[in-house]
């Protein structure tokens, strides 16, 4: 009796608490054609030199890659070129087309970047905040993540929000496709703590697919079709976020000013890097990322890219022009498409909205992968992701700006093999030369015979061409650096941000093989047929998995060990030319592990503007994830049993928990079976598997059951049933 009151007292909390969701505003967003041109306008006024721009960008790096073509030819034509000869030269040029672009865009973003360009769109990068007027949502998608970790860094950002004056123009969205049933749990709770904390129950929201169809951008776009319509813009978060409420806030007036502009992507700043790996990410990328956004942002103009997250984005734009369609034929290349940012800037420019860039607006902040092996595991999502994009190269109607921005995406995975083939087929040239003897009778006529010959001399200057054009823009980074005072001050001086530079180069030209190695084998395992799945980033940096990195890395290990013999074995001074590539690949395994363990590594040497002086709103971030730590995961029913305001939240947000005729999902039914036949909570638990956990917690009936079993379990003598069969799973152990 006692019980049936606990349930009818939980469903009653469950009724007045209601979904936390605001009213549905529908906006229909529409799937869009790869195989028709819709109508659009200019994306407003441009200036005069964005032509110029552009011209010198892809036609400087063109004059490049031809002088550099025809100098490795010279090299290469001494006694003809041969068959191999000829293979390294076209690798060759594709290459260095792609370090000359780089180069060139370098250069481009040079001027901006030394004049402090500001002010575009309207958007002054300080002073007083312009006033609102129309209603902006943030969404927070997430998959499978710690809720205190995320909802510490969104919690700062709303207090940050707050003190701007301007948070009643803002809504929260938590938007979670989260499958694991204890995480799902621990959202929700974390949920209302916040909510409790702020007291935002008309302005914070939370809300979870029973099915995540699509992935992320499935989340968005449901969003976008329930909610969309009374919001004007919304910005995307990644579970790493966080961002200034003042960066919020420019953003967003400039949406207002703006009526052409679909997208205004920020350049988020990599911090709170604690391993080596991590910090050498961070240093590169505010060092060096300034001068690259830049350069995008000068000559790509309204039709810039879009990066997934930290970016403001019009609702109407979005809706009408960035329904994505699924791909045809089989995964990898085929279904939904992976890396959807790049191919939702481009479909909404095609309709006529504006995408720009504001790389020089503070206050929008990510965190990087803490180790190599875990950069590989988002790496290879998103190869398949940028591969999957040849598939929309020859859609109709695309700017070339944006077909430029998708060849980008996929080159910069593919030539990674291309770099490998390269080195193989250098060295096979060179075993050739040492270990084939010259043909002096070939077939027809000849005077000489022909065998691989190369101009040493020439060739010192043709590598020595190439890495000033690497490495340059480097070094134009650190001029930029060197020519403001405050920005050396923000790096502790000129002398720490040189030497960190000269660190970080070193020890990035160490790590290069290895991920040139890694990519090869992610875009050859995808070219197979291999899909990679969706699978949450670890953020966290307190463990690094070494039995792992072992069976990842050795066959980095084997190939380099095999590279370097070969090397040896034609001559001593080819294996020296060859040592950064062999000595990456051979110490794989020890280079991973030193820059991935969890240290404070090299903390002067590699010190960021982020971390001389920490913005307001990073440091209540951390102190929240300090206040708030990750507790271990707990068990999702024996949380709800003990927490009845929880289980009765819980219960009001299914939107599909009874069964309806014709729904015969198999997780849910044998669930429900399952939790039926079991005599004792622990049995339950041990027979189900992680979906048809999340099923069971999902569906009225099923809850019901467990949670009557949890508090059957709960009572004072109560004897927890044992499996009787042989071979049966053990209770808690075979539930997780």
């Amino acid at each position: 009796m006692r019980r049936s009151e606990d349930m009818d007292r939980a469903r009653l909390a469950g009724a007045e608490s209601g979904p936390a969701l605001p009213p549905e505003f529908s906006l229909a967003m529409p799937v869009q054609s790869l195989g028709k041109v819709p109508k659009a306008a200019a994306p407003g006024p441009r200036p005069a030199s964005l032509a110029l721009r552009r011209v010198f960008v892809l036609f400087g790096a063109g004059a490049l890659t031809v002088l550099a073509a025809h100098e490795m030819y010279l090299v290469l034509d001494v006694g003809g070129v041969t068959l191999l000869e000829y293979l390294v030269l076209c690798l060759f040029v594709v290459l260095f087309a792609w370090i000359s672009f780089a180069f060139t865009n370098a250069l481009v973003g040079l001027p901006s970047l030394l004049s402090r360009t500001r002010g575009q769109l309207g958007i002054a990068p300080d002073g007083p905040l312009p006033s609102l007027t129309t209603r902006t949502a943030i969404l927070l998608p997430i998959y499978n993540e710690e809720p205190a970790r995320v909802l510490a860094g969104l919690e700062a950002t709303c207090e940050s929000l707050d003190a701007t004056g301007a948070a009643a123009h803002f809504d929260v969205f938590i938007l979670s496709d989260t499958t694991d049933a204890d995480v799902w749990i621990a959202e929700e709770a974390g949920f209302l703590d916040l909510r409790a904390r702020r007291g935002d129950h008309g302005r914070l929201f939370y809300r979870r697919r029973p099915r995540n169809t699509g992935r992320k951008a499935g989340n968005i776009a449901e969003w976008v079709t329930r909610f969309g319509g009374a919001y004007e813009s919304f910005l995307i978060l990644d579970a790493d976020s966080v961002m200034t409420g003042d960066c919020l806030v420019r953003l967003a007036a400039a949406m207002e000013a703006n009526p052409s502009a679909g997208l205004i992507q920020t350049l988020p700043v990599i911090v709170g890097g604690r391993t080596l790996f991590a910090r050498l990410q961070q240093f590169a990328g505010r060092l060096y990322g300034p001068l690259i956004a830049h350069g995008l942002a000068s000559w790509s103009g309204p039709e810039s890219n879009y990066w997934g997250h930290n970016a403001m984005i019009r609702t109407r734009a979005f809706a009408e022009g960035a329904g994505l369609p699924e791909l045809k034929g089989p995964k990898p290349f085929g279904g939904h498409i992976l890396s959807h940012d790049f191919i939702e800037a481009a479909l909404m420019r095609r309709r006529g909205w504006g995408m720009h860039m504001v790389p020089w607006l503070e206050g929008s902040y990510e965190e990087g992968p803490p180790t190599l092996a875990d950069l590989a595991v988002r790496d290879r999502r998103w190869c398949q992701g940028n591969l999957q994009h040849i598939a929309v190269l020859p859609a109709r109607g695309l700017h070339p700006v944006s077909r430029l921005h998708l060849l980008t995406g996929i080159g910069s995975y593919l030539t990674a093999p291309l770099w490998l083939v390269m080195l193989l087929a250098g060295l096979a040239t060179a075993l050739q030369a040492r270990f084939v003897p010259p043909d002096y009778f070939p077939a027809g006529f000849a005077l000489f015979p022909s065998w691989p010959a190369q101009d040493p001399v020439r060739a010192v200057w043709v590598f020595v061409a190439t890495m000033a054009v690497l490495l340059l823009p480097k070094l134009f980074a650190f001029a930029a650096l060197l020519a403001s005072r405050a920005s050396r001050q923000r790096f502790g001086g000129g002398v720490r941000a040189f030497a960190g530079m000269l660190g970080e180069t070193l020890i990035s030209g160490l790590l290069a093989p290895v991920t040139m190695f890694t990519q090869s084998a992610a875009v050859v395992g995808i070219l197979a047929g291999r899909d990679g799945g969706w699978q949450p980033q670890r953020r966290d940096d307190d463990r690094i998995d070494t039995a792992s990195i072992l069976r990842y890395f050795l066959p980095h290990t084997v190939a380099g060990w095999l590279l370097g013999a070969a090397a040896l074995s034609i001559s001593l001074p080819l294996f020296l030319w060859m040592t950064p590539v062999v000595l990456g690949l051979a110490l794989a395994i020890p280079l991973v592990l030193w820059t991935g363990a969890a240290r404070a590594s090299l903390p002067a040497l590699f010190r960021t503007p982020e971390e001389q002086a920490p913005p307001e709103v990073l440091l209540r971030a951390r102190q929240l994830r300090k206040a708030n730590p990750t507790p271990a995961p707990s068990e999702a029913v024996a949380h709800l049993a003990a927490a009845p305001e929880l289980a009765a939240f819980h219960r009001a947000q299914l939107v599909d928990g009874e069964r309806r005729p014709g729904d015969y999902a198999p997780d849910r039914l044998i669930a429900l079976a399952k939790i039926e036949d079991a005599p004792s909570l622990d049995v339950a638990l041990g027979a189900l598997n992680p979906r048809q956990k999340a099923a069971a917690l999902g569906d009225f009936s099923a809850l019901d059951a467990l949670l009557a079993l949890a508090r059957q379990q709960s009572e004072p003598g109560a004897r927890v049933a044992q499996p009787e069969k042989a071979g049966a799973p053990a209770p808690v152990a075979a539930a997780k």
